[in-house]
C-alpha cells in the first residue's frame, strides 16, 4: 500500500512544481501593453522576448491599409500575420519586437497614426531599461502603410517636447535604422483619401489645404541629411503601391548622403510574403546588425 501511494503522489508532486506548459509559453510574449492613452482609448501594443536577448529593440507595424474593422470583436493590429513573417524571425536572433496598434480609419485619419507610432518610440526609449534595450539604438520594421508609418519615424525629426507634463512625451521618437516594404512614400500625386481626410485631383492647387495635407504626410518631402539609414524592399509589380514611391524615396536619400539599399523583387507583388525569400529576410537582418549593432 505505501508503494502504491508513493507511486501516486510522485506524479501529483511533479505537477505543481513544474509550471505549466501555456504558461512557459506565454512567459515570453507581453501582450496588450497600454503605450497610450487616447480620449479613454488605450493604445497597445505586444512584446516579443528572445531568449537571448542582444539588447536591441525593433518597433513593427503591419500594414493595414490604414484601416480597422469597426466591430468590437475585430482582430487587433499587433495579431496580424505580418508579425510572424516580418517580426518573428528577428526575435529569434535576438532582438525584442514591440508590435503596435494605431488608430485607423474609418474612425481616424491622419495624423493619428503618426502620432501614435511616434508615442510608441517614445514609451519604448523611456521603459528601455526594464525592456532591456538600448534606448539609443532602436530600428523599426513594417510594410504597406506600416512601411509608410516606420519610415515617417526614420525621417520626422521627432523631437520631444521638453515642456510637456509627460516624461514619455518629452523624448525624440526618431528610430536609428528603418526596414520599410512596398511604402507609399509620396501622396503628391494623391493618395488613400480616407487615410488623409482629402481627396486630390490633378487641378489640385499646391498652395490648397488639400495638397499640404499631403506634402506632409509624405516621406518624400521630410528628407534630410540627419535621416535615419533606409532599407526599402519592393515588387516591380506592385499595383498597389507603385515600386517608383521607394526609387524616388531611395533617390533623394542618396542625394543627402544618407545610408540607403533598395532591393527590387523581379515580378513582386504587394503583401508581406516578399520578405519570406530566405536572401531578403537575411539582408533584412544583416541591415539591422550593421546599423543598430555598433
Amino acid at each position: 500500500m505505501t508503494k502504491l501511494l508513493l507511486c501516486l503522489w510522485t506524479p501529483i508532486c511533479l505537477l505543481f512544481l513544474l509550471p505549466p506548459q501555456h504558461a512557459c509559453a506565454q512567459s515570453k510574449v507581453e501582450t496588450n501593453v497600454v503605450y497610450g492613452m487616447y480620449s479613454g482609448l488605450a493604445l497597445l501594443m505586444d512584446i516579443y522576448h528572445p531568449e537571448k536577448p542582444n539588447g536591441y529593440g525593433l518597433v513593427h507595424v503591419s500594414g493595414s491599409g490604414y484601416r480597422a474593422p469597426l466591430s468590437l470583436d475585430a482582430r487587433p493590429l499587433k495579431a496580424s500575420v505580418h508579425v510572424k513573417r516580418e517580426g518573428l524571425r528577428l526575435v529569434k536572433e535576438g532582438y525584442t519586437l514591440f508590435t503596435v496598434n494605431h488608430r485607423a480609419t474609418p474612425r481616424f485619419q491622419y495624423p493619428a497614426p503618426v502620432e501614435d507610432v511616434q508615442r510608441a518610440v517614445r514609451f519604448i526609449r523611456y521603459h528601455a531599461e526594464e525592456y532591456g534595450i538600448n534606448p539609443d539604438r532602436i530600428g523599426a520594421i513594417g510594410g504597406s502603410s506600416g512601411g509608410h508609418l516606420v519610415s515617417m519615424l526614420g525621417v520626422l525629426d521627432g523631437k520631444g517636447d521638453p515642456d510637456d507634463e509627460s516624461p514619455i512625451n518629452r523624448l525624440s521618437s526618431k528610430v536609428q535604422c528603418v526596414v520599410a516594404r512596398a511604402t507609399p512614400a509620396s501622396f503628391l500625386s494623391g493618395g488613400p483619401s480616407a487615410f488623409l481626410g482629402v481627396s486630390l485631383g490633378r487641378k489640385t492647387s499646391k498652395q490648397s489645404i488639400e495638397y499640404k495635407r499631403a506634402v506632409e504626410a509624405s516621406p518624400v518631402t521630410h528628407v534630410t541629411t540627419d535621416d535615419s539609414p533606409f532599407f526599402l524592399v519592393h515588387g516591380d509589380s506592385d499595383k498597389v503601391v507603385p515600386i517608383k514611391n521607394s526609387e524616388e524615396l531611395a533617390e533623394l536619400l542618396r542625394k543627402v548622403n544618407v545610408d540607403v539599399k533598395l532591393m527590387r523583387v523581379p515580378g513582386g507583388g504587394h503583401g508581406p510574403r516578399l520578405v519570406d525569400d530566405p536572401e531578403i529576410a537575411a539582408e533584412i537582418l544583416a541591415w539591422f546588425n550593421k546599423h543598430l549593432r555598433k
